[in-house]
C-alpha cells in the first residue's frame, strides 16, 4: 500500500511601494511588491507550507523564522529547495502540487509557465507535477481592493512505509 500524504498551505502578504513583486520566483514589473522578511513570494510560501505540512515538518515560520537575519531578503526558491531536501531526506517524493494565487492585479498569465518551471526546478521534479493558477476575488476583501495578495496550495506526497 502506498503511503500518500496531503498538505495544505496558505500565505498572505501586504502590498507596499518600494519592493519588487516576486511571485513563483519571477520578478513581475509592477508598481508595488509584497512586504516580508524574505522576498515575500506568497505563492512559494503557500507551496512550502503545503509540502511541510504533508510531511509533518511544521510550517515555514518554524523552518525559516523571520527573526533569523540569515533569511532577510532571501529568495523563497532557495527556501523551497531546502524544503525539498528535507522531504527527500525523510523519504518523501512530491506527487503533485496545485497552487492558486489570489490577486486583483497584475495579471500573471504571461508568467505562469516560468513560475511552474521555477517551483519544479527548486524541488527537482518534473514541471508536469506542478500547477499554478490565479484568480481575482471580484474586488472583494484585501486581495480585491489591492492591499495584499494571498495564495493557497495543496501538495500530495508519497512517503516511506
Amino acid at each position: 500500500m502506498m503511503n500518500l500524504r496531503i498538505g495544505h498551505g496558505y500565505d498572505v502578504h501586504r502590498l507596499v511601494e518600494g519592493r519588487a513583486l516576486i511571485l513563483g520566483g519571477v520578478e513581475i514589473p509592477w508598481e508595488r511588491g509584497l512586504l516580508g522578511h524574505s522576498d515575500a513570494d506568497v505563492l512559494v510560501h503557500a507551496v512550502m507550507d503545503a509540502l511541510s505540512g504533508a510531511a509533518r515538518l511544521g510550517d515555514i515560520g518554524q523552518l525559516f523564522p523571520d527573526t533569523d537575519p540569515a533569511y532577510a531578503g532571501i529568495s523563497s526558491l532557495k527556501l523551497l529547495a531546502e524544503v525539498g531536501r528535507l522531504l527527500a531526506e525523510q523519504g518523501y517524493a512530491v506527487v503533485n502540487i496545485d497552487a492558486t494565487l489570489l490577486a486583483q492585479a497584475p495579471k500573471i498569465a504571461p508568467y505562469k509557465g516560468q513560475m511552474t518551471e521555477n517551483i519544479a526546478k527548486a524541488l527537482r521534479i518534473e514541471p508536469e507535477r506542478v500547477n499554478v493558477k490565479a484568480t481575482t476575488e471580484e474586488g472583494l476583501g484585501f486581495t480585491g481592493d489591492g492591499s495584499g495578495m494571498a495564495a493557497y496550495a495543496v501538495a500530495l506526497l508519497e512517503g516511506p512505509g
